[in-house]
């Protein structure tokens, strides 16, 4: 029983520090959380990319820069970070990158800038 009892106590605490790693939110709630907190929002595509249209507050860390790591240091790691790319396949592994390095609120923006147009969003050029 004690066994039984442990496991369980174990998958819990595995789902709830699952569920706390890096929710993907849906352009609503990427609104909504942006609007209502004083977060940073990265944009992690490229420059050109940046100039082509960005959310407005956005800053750009590129994460295929090499210093990618030095460039989050800046911000505070109990804060909430809010991330996009175009699609969300570098969001997913800049925000992996901010999880290992610390960051214990982190969030991606599902599909990306290409999702947040594609929903009739506005975009800064």
């Amino acid at each position: 029983m004690k066994q039984i009892n442990f496991l369980l106590l174990m998958l819990l605490i595995a789902a709830c520090a699952q569920a706390q790693q890096s929710p993907i939110l849906s352009v609503a709630d990427f609104e909504k959380q942006i609007a209502n907190n004083s977060a940073k929002v990265l944009d992690v595509r490229t420059p050109t990319e940046f100039k082509s249209g960005h959310l407005a507050q956005a800053i750009l860390m590129n994460i295929n820069d090499a210093d990618f790591k030095q460039q989050i240091s800046i911000l505070q790691k109990d804060k909430p970070v809010y991330v996009y790319c175009a699609a969300g396949v570098r969001s997913n592994k800049a925000a992996k990158v901010l999880r290992q390095q610390g960051f214990t609120q982190v969030f991606e923006l599902r599909g990306g800038i290409q999702a947040w147009q594609a929903a009739g969003k506005p975009v800064t050029r």
